[in-house]
This record gives structure tokens, sequence and C-alpha cells, in this order.
């Protein structure tokens, strides 16, 4: 794919001689540094964890069927 960037002069000039010094071409630096970069966020990234909101109770009740939505929301929510 092609495209068009705007980069810092300075920053240009430097990253063509890093890749002249490396005999790389400076497509290939663009891809590695790209590929470096987004790996490396990738990692930062920390995963969800989920928090123990565990409460005390009698745990599962007699009768109660759990694929009733109606009947463990009336135990969740019950009227008041």
């Amino acid at each position: 794919m092609k495209t068009t960037l705007e980069i810092d002069d300075t920053l240009f000039r430097e990253a063509k001689a890093f890749a002249a010094h490396r005999g790389m071409t400076m497509r290939s630096l663009y891809e590695q540094a790209l590929r470096v970069l987004l790996h490396q966020r990738q990692q930062d990234i920390q995963p969800f964890t989920l928090c123990d909101a565990r409460v005390e109770g009698k745990g599962l009740q007699a009768g109660v069927d759990l694929s009733d939505p109606t009947q463990w929301h009336e135990l969740v929510y019950p009227a008041s």
C-alpha cells in the first residue's frame, strides 16, 4: 500500500541514515518500526480482571430454576 507521511525533517534524516547504515530501505525501516511499536503496545495492555464481588449468602436454593430469568430476578431484586 502506498501512503504519504509528513514527519519532522530531522527525524527523517536520522531514519534515512539509520536505514542506510544497516542496508535497509526506508520502506522496510518503517514497516519494522511499526511492527515493533504495535507489538509493544499489545504487551502493554493489561488483561481485564473481574474483581471479587462475592457476598455471603445461602448458596443455591432448592427449587429455583436458574434458566428462568423471572425466578432469579425475583430473588436478586425482591419486591418491596
